[in-house]
């Protein structure tokens, strides 16, 4: 029952991505503007390539700071590139498995080896709250 549940059921499909090419404080903006804490990062193929995080920005913001270099970078150079993902038509209890494995809150959603959506962990709860609900009907 809840197992029939499909990752693509639940993700969210309207995304902020980055570039490889976006300037940090240009990322930096987009954080603070649309209150995120981060974001992927995709090619012009839209074939996920990364992520970057409020963590990488500070990180690369802090090495500047100490070396009195204020140029900032490009995405890029600061990225998370072995990124955890999982693919579109996955089921929600393996992708809580994976949750519980990690560390990590959320989950770029791969469908073709392309980025289509991401998942959270407050996204499986609303998954399993909806099973629940529909089951006592």
């Amino acid at each position: 029952m809840l197992r029939s549940v499909k990752v693509q059921d639940y993700m969210t499909t309207k995304l902020i991505t980055f570039k490889p090419d976006t300037e940090l404080f240009a990322a930096i903006e987009v954080f603070t503007d649309h209150n995120i804490s981060g974001a992927p990062v995709v090619n012009e193929r839209g074939e996920l390539v990364g992520m970057l995080s409020e963590v990488d920005c500070l990180k690369e913001i802090l090495s500047h700071t100490y070396h009195e270099d204020e140029k900032g970078g490009v995405v890029a150079d600061i990225m998370t590139s072995d990124v955890d993902t999982i693919n579109n038509d996955s089921d929600i209890i393996a992708l809580s498995e994976q949750f519980i494995a990690g560390k990590r809150r959320r989950l770029p959603v791969l469908k073709g080896g392309k980025l289509v959506g991401q998942i959270s962990r407050k996204d499986v709860l609303r998954a399993v709250r909806d099973f629940v609900i529909n089951s006592k009907d």
